[in-house]
């Protein structure tokens, strides 16, 4: 049994580098009793912001048994996005690498599926479920458990040799597997990602931040008015914020992805900051047509870039 349990591990491995996937790393499908005590306390002072979703199937969050009937092992899986690849004017409002090319939800889910497929197919009749940031899995926690990254003072996810620009994933099932030991955390006594927020959502200690003053928040979550408050301290992003990870040191050694759908649109990074300013509904469905900044819409975009000119 033993045998299978290593022969299946190194199998799912070997086809997850296949399809893309840079790190690999597997948990116990546990109850995960401390989680379960951070996110309360994170909930209950309110740090999750407008987030009302954060607050909905706790249980499920904290028991991935809940989400597959017996399930026993998390497959913990790294999507590598990072980009050289820079908007062209310095002075155009600025959006997030991640959200450059094709919505990750959909490339990545279908990997999934087809790991899942490829598991059924070579070691037999296993019960299982795709995960991407689309429902209630603490998916860094995870991640954490399973060895692929410790969790950094900005709160991401950073791998030791590629740093922390790549998208998480998860499959649970109902398969035994060998399981994996949590990385240590090398972030030290750096205080880089603290220093540089310039809203100061992440605690003076590090390993907390305050969603309900991220920028990400703003731009992409905060359905209503921008607070004035903030104004000015955007630095120009108009659709999530990489400021936390490009500070890291840890992301030197972040190299560029080779996934065609993270490609850009033509015009993405050509666009000059008045044609941000200009931008019609037109412009905004032609260029963002399978984007993740889809989930902004028009309104939500042309709201976070006027709130950036004042």
């Amino acid at each position: 049994m033993k045998l299978n349990v290593q022969n299946n591990t190194k199998l799912i491995t070997q086809e997850a580098q296949r399809l893309g996937f840079e790190t690999i790393g597997f948990a116990k499908a546990e109850h995960m009793d401390e989680e379960a005590r951070h996110l309360e306390t994170w909930l209950t002072k309110g740090l999750h912001g407008k987030m009302q979703y954060m607050e909905n199937h706790f249980d499920l969050r904290v028991d991935p048994t809940k989400l597959v009937a017996g399930a026993k092992s998390v497959i913990c899986l790294t999507y590598n996005y990072y980009t050289d690849q820079e908007q062209i004017d310095t002075e155009a409002p600025k959006i997030s690498k991640y959200a450059y090319g094709k919505d990750y939800h959909f490339v990545i889910k279908e990997k999934l599926k087809e790991l899942l497929h490829f598991i059924r197919e070579n070691i037999g009749e296993v019960n299982g479920r795709c995960f991407v940031d689309s429902a209630p899995v603490l998916e860094r926690d995870w991640a954490s458990r399973a060895g692929t990254g410790w969790t950094g003072k900005n709160t991401l996810l950073i791998h030791p040799k590629k740093g922390s620009y790549f998208f998480l994933a998860e499959l649970i099932i109902d398969l035994e597997l060998e399981y994996d030991h949590p990385m240590r955390d090398y972030c030290g006594t750096c205080t880089r990602c603290i220093d540089a927020c310039p809203t100061e959502a992440i605690s003076p200690q590090g390993y907390l931040v305050d969603g309900s003053k991220c920028i990400s928040y703003f731009t992409i979550e905060l359905k209503e008015a921008i607070p004035e408050d903030y104004k000015d301290k955007f630095e120009n992003w108009m659709f999530g914020c990489d400021i936390c990870q490009e500070v890291c040191p840890w992301n030197r050694f972040s190299k560029p992805h080779t996934e065609p759908a993270f490609e850009p649109h033509p015009d993405l990074l050509q666009m000059k900051k008045q044609d941000w300013l200009d931008i019609t509904e037109e412009v905004f469905q032609k260029v963002f047509k399978d984007s993740a900044v889809k989930r902004t819409k028009f309104p939500g975009l042309k709201r976070n870039i006027d709130f950036l000119k004042g």
